[in-house]
C-alpha cells in the first residue's frame, strides 16, 4: 500500500507523498478501509480520480504541513522506501507513525489499513481530510466507527 502511494506521487509529479496519496492507495488496496468509508465510497473514489487527473495541481509544488515543521522537499523518487523521510510530507510521516502506535496499543502484530485511516483522519489540516470532506464523508461518524473497531 505504501509503495502504491509513492508510485502515485511520482506519477502525479508531486514533490512528496501526502496523505491524499496514502488515502487513495488505502482505498484501492484494503477492503476494511472501503467498508469503513461505507456508502460514500463511490463519490470519494471519483473525487480522488479527479485529483489525479488535475484537481491536485493546486497542491503540486507545495508541502502538506500542519505548520509544525518547515521542510524544503526534494522531488519524489520512484522506488523510495517508506523510511525515506524526505519523500513524505510531514503530515504523512506523522500519520504513518501514528498508525504504528495505534496498532501497537491494540496489541496487533502489524499495522492494519484501518490504523492508517484513523491516523489520516486525526489531523484536520491533512489533505486526506480535505478530500474526505469535499466528497461528503461524515468525518465524525468515520472517526467514531474507527474508534469502535480499535476497541474491539
Amino acid at each position: 500500500m505504501v509503495a502504491g502511494a509513492r508510485r502515485r506521487a511520482v506519477r502525479d509529479g508531486d514533490r512528496q507523498t501526502d496523505t491524499a496519496h496514502l488515502l487513495h492507495s488505502l482505498l484501492e488496496s484494503d477492503a476494511e478501509v472501503r467498508a469503513a468509508v461505507g456508502p460514500h465510497l463511490a463519490r470519494l473514489m471519483g473525487y480522488l480520480v479527479q485529483r489525479s487527473i488535475g484537481y491536485g495541481l493546486r497542491w503540486q509544488g507545495s508541502v502538506e504541513d500542519s505548520g509544525a515543521l518547515a521542510v524544503v522537499p526534494r522531488p519524489a523518487r520512484a522506488g523510495g522506501a517508506a523510511g525515506d523521510r524526505e519523500n513524505w510530507s510531514p503530515v504523512a510521516r506523522a500519520a504513518l507513525e501514528a498508525a504504528g502506535r495505534r496498532a501497537r496499543e491494540c496489541g496487533a502484530s502489524g499495522v492494519a489499513g484501518t490504523d492508517l485511516l484513523a491516523a489520516l483522519v486525526a489531523d484536520p489540516q491533512s489533505r486526506a481530510v480535505e478530500v474526505l470532506e469535499r466528497a461528503g464523508v461524515p468525518l465524525d461518524e468515520l472517526r467514531a466507527r474507527l474508534g469502535r473497531q480499535a476497541a474491539d
